[in-house]
């Protein structure tokens, strides 16, 4: 099942009924992050992050490029809230997404965010720290708020569930704080995962809104050219 930008219809607030790639998507990530306990149980803790987490010295030296996706469905397992966190944003903010979207592209873009977020992480930890594992969806899901504060700039969010703000502002503030903490690198937060999401569905929404935009005046000139066309033919033949 997938839904289609005709089947659009607004809903009020943040998330609402759960659509088919968001739902996909939880339950892959719950999935994995199952499989992840299971396997530090049975084996040395850490040994799946290896192989399939996010790690610059592996990618780009060993060519492991499979880690630029596999990393945006693992998890920390010590701390649960780091996978709850990211699966009730990824809710939140693309269901709507999704629903004027439809589904085939929603999912493409997001994991275009999340690769992206990959590919600026291993250019910037490839020098600094080239041996860090990064891993979670929140690249992903940060760009996936941007496109939400785009689409919807004036929705009203709660920020901390305390303070009311604007949607693009809520996006902004995220943005100010990821680079205002990028002066604290060994804090333990991929904040170049979490700018690298919003630059990659920033360039992404950019390119396609300007080739929709293309298409759309290319249409409205030849139909313009066809109603003249049209105009002059019933003015030569009046009676049809």
């Amino acid at each position: 099942m997938s839904y289609y930008r005709s089947q659009y219809r607004p809903e009020i607030g943040l998330g609402g009924h759960i659509t088919p790639g968001i739902k996909a998507l939880i339950l892959i990530n719950v999935g994995v992050f199952a499989l992840q306990v299971l396997a530090g149980m049975v084996s040395q803790r850490g040994q799946v992050e290896t192989i399939f987490g996010l790690m610059p010295s592996l990618v780009l030296g060993s060519l492991w490029v499979w880690q630029l996706v596999t990393y945006m469905f693992l998890h920390a397992t010590t701390w649960l809230g780091h996978l709850v966190l990211n699966m009730l944003m990824l809710w939140m903010f693309g269901t709507e997404i999704e629903r004027v979207w439809g589904t085939r592209a929603f999912v493409r873009y997001y994991f275009i965010c999340g690769v992206g977020a990959g590919v600026l992480t291993c250019l910037f930890n490839g020098i600094f720290l080239p041996d860090s594992n990064t891993y979670g969806a929140s690249g992903a899901v940060f760009g996936v708020m941007l496109a939400y504060g785009f689409l919807f700039p004036n929705r009203q969010i709660l920020f901390w569930f305390i303070f009311p703000m604007r949607a693009i502002s809520f996006v902004l503030l995220c943005t100010g704080i990821e680079l205002f903490s990028l002066l604290g690198l060994q804090d333990g937060v991929a904040h170049f995962a979490h700018l690298g999401g919003m630059l990659s569905g920033y360039l992404y929404l950019k390119r396609v809104w300007r080739v929709r935009e293309f298409w759309t005046e290319l249409r409205w000139r030849l139909r313009r050219r066809r109603f003249k066309i049209l105009q002059r033919d019933d003015r030569r033949y009046p009676f049809h």
